[in-house]
Protein backbone atom coordinates (compact mmCIF):
# COMPACT_ATOMS: atom_id res chain seq x y z
CA UNK A 1 0.00 0.00 0.00
CA UNK A 2 2.19 3.14 -1.10
CA UNK A 3 1.56 6.06 -0.51
CA UNK A 4 0.25 9.22 -2.71
CA UNK A 5 -0.56 12.62 -2.64
CA UNK A 6 -2.52 14.91 -4.75
CA UNK A 7 -1.41 18.31 -5.13
CA UNK A 8 -2.71 21.23 -6.53
CA UNK A 9 -0.09 23.80 -7.74
CA UNK A 10 -0.98 27.32 -8.35
CA UNK A 11 1.61 30.22 -9.35
CA UNK A 12 2.47 32.12 -12.86
CA UNK A 13 4.25 29.74 -15.11
CA UNK A 14 3.13 26.60 -13.32
CA UNK A 15 4.22 24.17 -16.40
CA UNK A 16 7.77 25.54 -15.70
CA UNK A 17 7.82 24.47 -11.81
CA UNK A 18 6.36 20.92 -13.71
CA UNK A 19 9.28 20.95 -15.93
CA UNK A 20 11.66 21.55 -12.73
CA UNK A 21 9.75 18.99 -10.72
CA UNK A 22 10.74 16.32 -13.82
CA UNK A 23 14.16 17.41 -13.67
CA UNK A 24 14.72 16.73 -10.10
CA UNK A 25 13.31 13.12 -11.16
CA UNK A 26 10.05 13.04 -9.53
CA UNK A 27 7.96 10.46 -10.59
CA UNK A 28 4.53 12.17 -11.74
CA UNK A 29 1.37 9.58 -11.96
CA UNK A 30 -1.02 11.70 -13.14
CA UNK A 31 -1.61 15.22 -14.46
CA UNK A 32 -4.49 17.73 -14.87
CA UNK A 33 -4.55 21.28 -15.71
CA UNK A 34 -7.58 22.95 -14.08
CA UNK A 35 -8.34 26.85 -14.41
CA UNK A 36 -6.66 27.56 -11.18
CA UNK A 37 -3.60 25.57 -11.66
CA UNK A 38 -2.01 22.09 -12.04
CA UNK A 39 -3.46 18.87 -10.54
CA UNK A 40 -0.32 16.20 -9.78
CA UNK A 41 -0.28 12.96 -7.85
CA UNK A 42 2.92 12.31 -6.66
CA UNK A 43 4.44 9.21 -3.98
CA UNK A 44 5.78 10.07 -0.73
CA UNK A 45 8.89 10.37 -2.43
CA UNK A 46 8.02 13.05 -5.11
CA UNK A 47 6.38 14.76 -2.38
CA UNK A 48 9.21 15.08 -0.23
CA UNK A 49 12.02 16.20 -2.61
CA UNK A 50 8.39 19.14 -3.72
CA UNK A 51 8.57 20.37 0.11
CA UNK A 52 12.21 20.76 -0.32
CA UNK A 53 11.95 23.06 -2.59
CA UNK A 54 12.02 26.64 -2.14
CA UNK A 55 9.30 28.16 -4.60
CA UNK A 56 7.06 31.16 -4.42
CA UNK A 57 4.05 28.48 -5.89
CA UNK A 58 1.48 27.55 -3.52
CA UNK A 59 1.03 24.19 -3.29
CA UNK A 60 -2.12 22.35 -1.48
CA UNK A 61 -2.91 18.59 -0.93
CA UNK A 62 -6.01 18.16 -2.20
CA UNK A 63 -5.97 14.46 -1.33
CA UNK A 64 -3.73 11.57 0.34
CA UNK A 65 -3.73 7.82 -0.38
CA UNK A 66 -2.52 4.67 1.03
CA UNK A 67 -0.45 4.71 4.48
CA UNK A 68 -0.19 8.22 4.03
CA UNK A 69 -3.61 8.58 4.15
CA UNK A 70 -4.32 6.29 7.50
CA UNK A 71 -1.65 8.37 8.70
CA UNK A 72 -3.03 11.62 8.52
CA UNK A 73 -6.28 10.17 9.44
CA UNK A 74 -4.50 8.70 13.20
CA UNK A 75 -2.76 12.12 13.86
CA UNK A 76 -5.88 14.51 12.89
CA UNK A 77 -8.19 11.88 15.11
CA UNK A 78 -5.66 11.55 17.48
CA UNK A 79 -7.39 12.12 20.38
CA UNK A 80 -10.97 10.81 19.36
CA UNK A 81 -9.22 7.37 18.87
CA UNK A 82 -6.80 7.73 22.12
CA UNK A 83 -10.42 8.10 23.89
CA UNK A 84 -12.22 5.25 22.20
CA UNK A 85 -9.59 3.00 23.55
CA UNK A 86 -9.53 4.47 26.60
CA UNK A 87 -12.77 4.02 26.86
CA UNK A 88 -13.09 0.64 25.81
CA UNK A 89 -10.34 -0.13 28.02
CA UNK A 90 -11.93 1.27 31.06
CA UNK A 91 -15.19 -1.20 29.87
CA UNK A 92 -12.92 -4.15 29.52
CA UNK A 93 -11.56 -3.75 33.08
CA UNK A 94 -14.64 -2.46 34.83
CA UNK A 95 -16.64 -5.87 32.99
CA UNK A 96 -13.74 -8.39 34.27
CA UNK A 97 -13.91 -7.05 38.02
CA UNK A 98 -16.30 -7.99 40.75
CA UNK A 99 -17.86 -5.55 42.33
CA UNK A 100 -20.22 -7.10 44.84
CA UNK A 101 -20.57 -10.65 46.31
CA UNK A 102 -23.53 -11.82 47.72
CA UNK A 103 -24.12 -15.19 49.99
CA UNK A 104 -27.65 -16.17 49.81
CA UNK A 105 -28.64 -17.81 53.46
CA UNK A 106 -30.29 -17.12 56.22
CA UNK A 107 -27.71 -18.44 58.43
CA UNK A 108 -25.31 -15.83 59.12
CA UNK A 109 -22.54 -18.29 60.69
CA UNK A 110 -22.77 -19.96 57.15
CA UNK A 111 -22.82 -16.48 55.23
CA UNK A 112 -19.28 -16.04 57.21
CA UNK A 113 -17.97 -19.78 56.61
CA UNK A 114 -18.61 -19.03 52.94
CA UNK A 115 -17.24 -15.48 52.29
CA UNK A 116 -14.17 -16.22 53.99
CA UNK A 117 -13.75 -19.34 51.77
CA UNK A 118 -14.25 -17.02 48.94
CA UNK A 119 -11.61 -14.88 49.66
CA UNK A 120 -9.33 -17.37 50.06
CA UNK A 121 -10.24 -18.45 46.61
CA UNK A 122 -9.94 -14.89 45.22
CA UNK A 123 -13.69 -14.06 44.72
CA UNK A 124 -13.77 -10.99 46.64
CA UNK A 125 -14.91 -7.53 45.85
CA UNK A 126 -12.50 -5.24 43.57
CA UNK A 127 -10.53 -8.39 42.25
CA UNK A 128 -10.80 -9.95 38.47
CA UNK A 129 -13.16 -12.58 37.83
CA UNK A 130 -12.26 -16.44 37.07
CA UNK A 131 -13.07 -18.45 34.53
CA UNK A 132 -15.96 -20.44 34.38
CA UNK A 133 -13.71 -23.75 34.98
CA UNK A 134 -12.07 -21.95 37.80
CA UNK A 135 -15.24 -20.74 39.24
CA UNK A 136 -16.19 -24.37 39.23
CA UNK A 137 -13.39 -25.45 40.43
CA UNK A 138 -13.46 -23.57 43.60
CA UNK A 139 -16.90 -24.65 44.11
CA UNK A 140 -15.36 -28.46 44.28
CA UNK A 141 -12.90 -27.08 46.87
CA UNK A 142 -15.29 -25.18 49.23
CA UNK A 143 -17.79 -28.11 49.60
CA UNK A 144 -14.66 -30.33 49.71
CA UNK A 145 -13.24 -28.20 52.85
CA UNK A 146 -16.58 -27.34 54.66
CA UNK A 147 -17.90 -31.06 53.91
CA UNK A 148 -19.73 -31.42 57.37
CA UNK A 149 -21.47 -27.96 56.74
CA UNK A 150 -22.70 -27.81 53.14
CA UNK A 151 -24.66 -30.01 51.46
CA UNK A 152 -24.39 -27.79 47.53
CA UNK A 153 -23.28 -24.80 46.61
CA UNK A 154 -23.34 -22.83 43.55
CA UNK A 155 -21.81 -19.27 42.40
CA UNK A 156 -23.31 -17.35 39.69
CA UNK A 157 -21.90 -14.47 37.59
CA UNK A 158 -24.52 -11.41 37.18
CA UNK A 159 -22.97 -8.54 35.25
CA UNK A 160 -20.51 -7.73 37.68
CA UNK A 161 -21.87 -9.70 40.82
CA UNK A 162 -21.68 -12.86 42.16
CA UNK A 163 -24.45 -14.52 43.60
CA UNK A 164 -23.34 -17.42 46.02
CA UNK A 165 -26.35 -19.88 46.76
CA UNK A 166 -25.81 -22.04 49.88
CA UNK A 167 -27.51 -25.15 51.17
CA UNK A 168 -27.00 -26.01 54.50
CA UNK A 169 -25.75 -30.02 55.32
CA UNK A 170 -28.92 -31.21 57.67
CA UNK A 171 -27.12 -33.18 60.61
CA UNK A 172 -28.99 -36.22 60.47
CA UNK A 173 -31.48 -36.61 63.90
CA UNK A 174 -32.07 -39.12 65.99
CA UNK A 175 -34.62 -41.52 65.43
CA UNK A 176 -38.10 -40.75 66.48
CA UNK A 177 -40.15 -42.61 68.26
CA UNK A 178 -41.56 -45.06 66.16
CA UNK A 179 -45.37 -46.77 66.26
CA UNK A 180 -46.15 -50.29 65.76
CA UNK A 181 -45.75 -50.18 61.86
CA UNK A 182 -45.41 -53.43 59.25
CA UNK A 183 -42.83 -52.85 56.38
CA UNK A 184 -44.68 -53.46 53.02
CA UNK A 185 -43.84 -53.20 49.26
CA UNK A 186 -44.53 -49.85 47.49
CA UNK A 187 -45.08 -51.65 44.32
CA UNK A 188 -44.86 -54.78 42.21
CA UNK A 189 -41.45 -56.33 42.45
CA UNK A 190 -39.00 -59.06 42.32
CA UNK A 191 -37.26 -58.67 45.95
CA UNK A 192 -33.51 -58.46 45.51
CA UNK A 193 -32.54 -57.50 49.16
CA UNK A 194 -34.07 -57.09 52.72
CA UNK A 195 -32.32 -55.65 55.31
CA UNK A 196 -34.34 -55.99 58.75
CA UNK A 197 -33.57 -53.92 61.39
CA UNK A 198 -36.08 -55.12 64.07
CA UNK A 199 -39.56 -57.21 63.38
CA UNK A 200 -40.02 -60.48 62.31
CA UNK A 201 -39.29 -61.29 58.40
CA UNK A 202 -42.00 -62.98 55.50
CA UNK A 203 -40.57 -62.77 52.21
CA UNK A 204 -37.60 -63.87 50.82
CA UNK A 205 -34.52 -62.85 48.25
CA UNK A 206 -36.40 -63.18 44.82
CA UNK A 207 -40.29 -63.59 45.65
CA UNK A 208 -42.78 -61.66 43.99
CA UNK A 209 -44.64 -58.93 45.41
CA UNK A 210 -47.38 -57.00 44.47
CA UNK A 211 -48.06 -53.30 46.04
CA UNK A 212 -49.00 -53.41 50.27
CA UNK A 213 -47.51 -57.15 51.06
CA UNK A 214 -46.27 -57.32 54.23
CA UNK A 215 -42.37 -58.04 53.98
CA UNK A 216 -40.68 -57.27 57.71
CA UNK A 217 -43.93 -57.78 60.35
CA UNK A 218 -44.25 -55.88 63.28
CA UNK A 219 -46.40 -58.34 64.76
CA UNK A 220 -44.36 -60.93 67.03
CA UNK A 221 -45.83 -64.70 66.94
CA UNK A 222 -44.72 -67.17 69.57
CA UNK A 223 -45.60 -70.56 68.07
CA UNK A 224 -49.00 -69.51 66.62
CA UNK A 225 -50.51 -66.63 68.90
CA UNK A 226 -49.79 -62.69 68.14
CA UNK A 227 -47.76 -61.98 71.62
CA UNK A 228 -46.87 -58.05 70.76
CA UNK A 229 -46.97 -55.31 68.64
CA UNK A 230 -43.58 -53.42 67.39
CA UNK A 231 -42.12 -51.26 65.07
CA UNK A 232 -40.91 -53.01 61.92
CA UNK A 233 -37.47 -50.97 60.76
CA UNK A 234 -35.69 -51.94 58.02
CA UNK A 235 -34.83 -51.34 54.24
CA UNK A 236 -36.08 -53.46 51.35
CA UNK A 237 -34.56 -52.87 47.72
CA UNK A 238 -36.61 -54.71 44.33
CA UNK A 239 -36.14 -55.29 41.37
CA UNK A 240 -38.99 -52.96 39.19
CA UNK A 241 -39.98 -53.26 35.80
CA UNK A 242 -40.34 -49.93 33.25
CA UNK A 243 -41.44 -49.28 29.78
CA UNK A 244 -40.87 -46.43 27.77
CA UNK A 245 -42.27 -45.39 24.62
CA UNK A 246 -40.43 -42.87 22.48
CA UNK A 247 -40.96 -40.91 19.52
CA UNK A 248 -37.88 -39.60 17.89
CA UNK A 249 -37.97 -37.84 14.86
CA UNK A 250 -35.90 -39.41 11.79
CA UNK A 251 -34.59 -36.14 11.38
CA UNK A 252 -33.06 -35.09 15.13
CA UNK A 253 -31.80 -31.13 15.59
CA UNK A 254 -30.95 -30.30 19.52
CA UNK A 255 -29.60 -27.53 20.74
CA UNK A 256 -28.05 -27.02 24.39
CA UNK A 257 -26.88 -24.45 26.63
CA UNK A 258 -23.94 -25.82 27.94
CA UNK A 259 -23.36 -23.19 30.94
CA UNK A 260 -20.55 -21.67 29.77
CA UNK A 261 -20.58 -18.01 28.82
CA UNK A 262 -18.13 -15.23 27.65
CA UNK A 263 -18.55 -11.46 27.86
CA UNK A 264 -17.12 -9.09 25.41
CA UNK A 265 -16.86 -5.79 23.80
CA UNK A 266 -17.86 -5.61 20.17
CA UNK A 267 -17.49 -2.49 17.36
CA UNK A 268 -20.62 -2.62 15.10
CA UNK A 269 -19.70 -0.24 12.31
CA UNK A 270 -22.58 -0.11 9.13
CA UNK A 271 -23.44 -3.61 8.79
CA UNK A 272 -20.23 -5.06 10.34
CA UNK A 273 -19.56 -6.40 13.91
CA UNK A 274 -15.48 -6.30 14.92
CA UNK A 275 -14.79 -8.95 17.73
CA UNK A 276 -12.37 -8.19 19.65
CA UNK A 277 -11.80 -11.19 21.46
CA UNK A 278 -12.79 -14.97 20.05
CA UNK A 279 -15.79 -16.31 20.84
CA UNK A 280 -17.37 -19.86 20.29
CA UNK A 281 -18.47 -21.96 17.40
CA UNK A 282 -21.70 -22.41 18.21
CA UNK A 283 -23.58 -19.92 21.03
CA UNK A 284 -26.62 -17.63 22.03
CA UNK A 285 -25.81 -13.94 21.70
CA UNK A 286 -27.20 -11.41 24.10
CA UNK A 287 -26.29 -7.76 23.39
CA UNK A 288 -26.65 -4.12 24.90
CA UNK A 289 -25.72 -1.43 23.36
CA UNK A 290 -23.23 0.66 25.08
CA UNK A 291 -22.49 3.94 23.17
CA UNK A 292 -23.82 4.87 19.82
CA UNK A 293 -22.40 7.66 17.80
CA UNK A 294 -24.84 10.02 16.06
CA UNK A 295 -22.62 11.68 13.79
CA UNK A 296 -21.08 8.08 12.48
CA UNK A 297 -22.32 4.56 11.54
CA UNK A 298 -20.41 3.23 14.64
CA UNK A 299 -22.02 2.06 18.23
CA UNK A 300 -20.53 -0.43 20.72
CA UNK A 301 -21.88 -3.50 22.06
CA UNK A 302 -21.48 -5.50 25.43
CA UNK A 303 -22.18 -8.88 24.20
CA UNK A 304 -22.76 -12.19 26.75
CA UNK A 305 -21.85 -15.50 24.44
CA UNK A 306 -23.19 -18.48 25.63
CA UNK A 307 -21.91 -21.83 24.93
CA UNK A 308 -24.30 -24.17 22.96
CA UNK A 309 -23.79 -27.54 21.45
CA UNK A 310 -25.38 -28.84 18.65
CA UNK A 311 -26.97 -32.14 17.34
CA UNK A 312 -27.88 -32.41 13.96
CA UNK A 313 -28.68 -36.24 12.95
CA UNK A 314 -30.54 -38.42 10.83
CA UNK A 315 -31.77 -41.87 12.23
CA UNK A 316 -32.70 -45.18 11.08
CA UNK A 317 -34.08 -48.49 12.60
CA UNK A 318 -30.41 -49.68 12.23
CA UNK A 319 -29.04 -46.29 13.76
CA UNK A 320 -31.64 -45.26 16.49
CA UNK A 321 -30.71 -47.96 19.23
CA UNK A 322 -27.93 -45.93 20.99
CA UNK A 323 -30.12 -42.23 21.15
CA UNK A 324 -33.11 -44.31 22.34
CA UNK A 325 -31.41 -45.66 24.77
CA UNK A 326 -30.14 -42.31 25.98
CA UNK A 327 -33.48 -40.59 25.77
CA UNK A 328 -35.78 -43.25 26.99
CA UNK A 329 -32.78 -43.26 30.45
CA UNK A 330 -33.42 -39.37 31.01
CA UNK A 331 -36.92 -39.71 30.70
CA UNK A 332 -36.86 -42.61 32.99
CA UNK A 333 -34.44 -40.53 35.32
CA UNK A 334 -37.54 -38.27 36.32
CA UNK A 335 -39.45 -41.27 37.61
CA UNK A 336 -36.58 -42.64 40.30
CA UNK A 337 -34.22 -41.82 42.90
CA UNK A 338 -30.69 -41.11 42.99
CA UNK A 339 -29.80 -44.66 44.78
CA UNK A 340 -31.69 -45.93 42.17
CA UNK A 341 -30.00 -48.34 39.47
CA UNK A 342 -30.78 -49.55 36.02
CA UNK A 343 -30.05 -53.17 36.26
CA UNK A 344 -30.52 -53.83 32.62
CA UNK A 345 -32.34 -52.47 29.25
CA UNK A 346 -33.52 -54.12 26.14
CA UNK A 347 -35.42 -52.63 22.69
CA UNK A 348 -38.77 -54.78 22.80
CA UNK A 349 -40.20 -52.83 19.39
CA UNK A 350 -39.36 -50.38 16.72
CA UNK A 351 -41.13 -49.62 14.10
CA UNK A 352 -41.20 -46.14 11.21
CA UNK A 353 -44.72 -43.98 11.66
CA UNK A 354 -44.57 -41.03 8.95
CA UNK A 355 -41.48 -38.71 9.94
CA UNK A 356 -40.71 -40.92 13.10
CA UNK A 357 -39.55 -43.91 14.47
CA UNK A 358 -41.24 -44.99 17.43
CA UNK A 359 -39.38 -47.63 20.10
CA UNK A 360 -40.43 -49.36 22.95
CA UNK A 361 -37.97 -49.69 25.83
CA UNK A 362 -38.02 -51.86 28.22
CA UNK A 363 -36.14 -51.24 31.67
CA UNK A 364 -34.97 -53.77 35.11
CA UNK A 365 -34.30 -51.58 37.91
CA UNK A 366 -32.97 -51.98 41.41
CA UNK A 367 -35.17 -49.51 43.32
CA UNK A 368 -35.88 -49.01 47.43
CA UNK A 369 -39.79 -50.37 47.39
CA UNK A 370 -39.94 -49.74 51.41
CA UNK A 371 -43.04 -48.57 52.84
CA UNK A 372 -44.68 -48.30 56.13
CA UNK A 373 -48.65 -49.04 57.24
CA UNK A 374 -49.56 -48.69 60.79
CA UNK A 375 -50.77 -51.67 62.99
CA UNK A 376 -51.21 -49.82 65.87
CA UNK A 377 -55.16 -49.92 65.90
CA UNK A 378 -54.59 -53.77 65.36
CA UNK A 379 -56.22 -56.00 68.17
CA UNK A 380 -54.17 -58.43 69.25
CA UNK A 381 -56.72 -60.68 71.04
CA UNK A 382 -59.09 -60.08 68.23
CA UNK A 383 -56.52 -61.62 65.71
CA UNK A 384 -55.47 -64.83 67.65
CA UNK A 385 -59.48 -65.58 67.87
CA UNK A 386 -59.67 -65.60 64.31
CA UNK A 387 -56.73 -67.76 63.82
CA UNK A 388 -58.67 -70.12 66.38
Amino acid sequence: MNSRYRILIQGKNVSYFVSLLIGKHVSIYQKEEVPSGVILLVDAEGWKIIQEIKTSYFITILNRYGIAKIQYLVHKYFVFLLGIVFFLGILFFLSHVIFQVDVVHSNELIRSIIYEDLKQFGIERFHFKVSYEEKEEIVEKILEKETEKIEWLEIEEVGTKYIVRVEERKKSKEKKACRPQNIVAKKDAMILEIHAEEGEVKKKKLDYVKRGDVIISGLIYNKEDIVSKRCARGQVFGEVWYQVTLEIPKHYHEEKVTGKKKRKLEVQFLNTTYHLFSHYDTYQKKSKVLLKSRLLPIQFLFSTYLETEVIDEKYTLDSIDSKAYSLALEKLSQQLSKDDEVISKKILKKYEKDSKIIVEVFFRVKEDITDTVSIENVDINKENQKEE
